[in-house]
Formats: C-alpha cells, structure tokens, sequence
C-alpha cells in the first residue's frame, strides 16, 4: 500500500447537531480532505493536545502516552486503512525493542494520539478515493490520481438550509459520516452567506 500522508487541518463543531465535531484531514500532498464526524470526547481529546493545555490529571489519552513512554513502546504512526459502511479504520505502528506492532484503533483516538506522539498520520489512494473530498476554490488545483476525488454533490449546494439540516441529522443517525461531513460542509458555507 502507497502510504499518503495527511494533517489535522481542522476540527469543528456540528451546526446541526451538538453532539458530534468534525476532524478534517488534509492531504499534504495534495489538495483533497476527509472529513470525519467524531463525538466531543473525541474531539475534547483531541483539542487539549493540539492547544497544547496541560489538565491538572492526565487524560485517557494522555495516561496512554505515559504508559508508552515509561516502558518504552514508541508510536511511529497513525494510519488510517480502512472505510466500511462509512466507518474509518485505524491502526496504531508500535515499536518496542526493535519489534513493530500494529494495534487496532478507533480513528479518533489514534488522531488524538498523533498529536500527543507528534507522529505522522497516514492513509492510502483507496481511502482518499472513496472518502476524498476537494473543497469549492480549490477544483481547479489538479490531483495527480486515476480516479477524481468527489465534489459535494450538486444537488446539495441547490438545498435549503433547514432541509440540509434534517438531512444533516438523517445522516448522522444511519452513520453516513461521509454525507454528513458534506453536508455540514454546505451548511456552513449557506450560514456564512447571510
């Protein structure tokens, strides 16, 4: 597998629904994203590492990296190999005493670890393929790929903002985090033009 490489290039909260952020992942190379809908634990975790705050008690996460630093199991990287039924997989590449391991992880708390470890984050073509989004400005940026990297669909820019909104909600409750990522996309954009 061709390993691509991605950064955090943001976390948001949801318009629609309180319960849930988004992480997007940019490609480094290139100029496609994969927005994953994650809860606020997740995106908490998250958060504290990538603003650097220091809570009085360590975190999960961070009781995590402590452990790993005390016995001494380095976290090489994060990569993120798999998309079923709108679900990313993520494995955890460990290494201790000269040995690597992979351990499976949800994608939010290997993001969450990444940031911690300050280690790289890794997909494949595969992934970015079916999940990829290119952001409305930047079509025009080529992608060097076979296949074209989906836009949001035309029929959502055309919507409403509440009829995205309930869409929105749709989505999220049959785990659809990819139309959901979308749409809140879209939602935005509409609320930033009022």
């Amino acid at each position: 597998m061709e390993k691509l490489e991605l950064e955090i290039a943001a976390l948001s909260h949801s318009v629609t629904n309180s319960e849930t952020y988004a992480v997007v992942l940019k490609e480094v190379s290139g100029v496609r994203r994969i927005p994953i809908v994650i809860g606020i634990p997740e995106a908490q975790a998250i958060a504290v590492a990538m603003e650097n705050m220091r809570p009085t008690r360590p975190l999960t996460h961070d009781l995590i990296k402590n452990i790993c630093q005390e016995f001494e199991i380095k976290l090489i990287e994060v990569v993120i190999n798999d998309l079923i039924e709108g679900i990313f997989h993520s494995k955890l590449i460990c290494e201790l005493n000269g040995s690597v391991y992979e351990i499976d992880s949800r994608t939010s708390d290997a993001l969450a670890l990444a940031v911690r470890f300050q280690c790289p984050i890794f997909t494949s073509e595969f992934i970015l393929d079916r999940a990829g989004i290119i952001l409305e400005g930047e079509e025009e940026k080529k992608v060097e790929t076979n296949d074209k990297p989906r836009k949001a669909p035309s029929k959502i820019k055309s919507q409403t903002l509440k009829k995205l909104s309930t869409e929105l909600d749709t989505a999220i409750s049959k785990e659809d985090y990819e139309l959901a990522a979308r749409l809140r996309d879209e939602i935005e954009k509409l609320q930033k033009k009022k």
